[in-house]
């Protein structure tokens, strides 16, 4: 799921009807489930996208390394490295690599997903309240 799916759905659902305090208050446990749901498989994809880059990362040090062997090159449509880096420098290779940079741009919106969904949880546990708030106010303004 793309990140402005979420907000188009979230700019959906986040509108309270305030003619329907009744209804709005009955639909907060769908919307958790619909958020939670969104949050609990973005959180698995951000799970298996770490995982593919440490391999990714192991693959590259043993590259650069010298130490990877032929079939896994072959297989990952790498050339042979024809440079001699030292062991200590091999960590400023592999993180300016297209397909780590790659992956790191992608774990990065994965979080933002994350944190996203997050502060929509948040707020759908508060909605209660809010709807608590209005109706108090409509006693309010209407003499009660």
């Amino acid at each position: 799921m793309k990140l402005d799916e979420i907000f188009d759905n979230w700019d959906e659902d986040s509108v309270i009807n305030q003619a329907e305090l009744g209804r709005e208050s009955l639909k907060i446990p769908k919307l958790h489930h619909k958020y939670f749901r969104m949050f609990s498989n973005e959180r698995l994809i951000l799970r298996k996208i770490e995982t593919d880059f440490k391999r990714l990362v192991l693959l590259k040090t043993e590259y650069y390394l010298g130490t990877l062997d032929a079939d896994t090159m072959r297989e990952k449509g790498w050339k042979p490295n024809p440079l001699r880096i030292l062991k200590t420098d091999v960590q400023l290779y592999i993180v300016a690599e297209p397909d780590i940079i790659e992956t790191t741009l992608r774990i990065g919106v994965a979080k933002e997903k994350i944190d996203v969904l997050e502060s929509i949880l948040k707020n759908i546990l508060n909605r209660g309240f809010q709807i608590k708030n209005a109706l108090d106010y409509l006693k309010w303004t209407s003499g009660g």
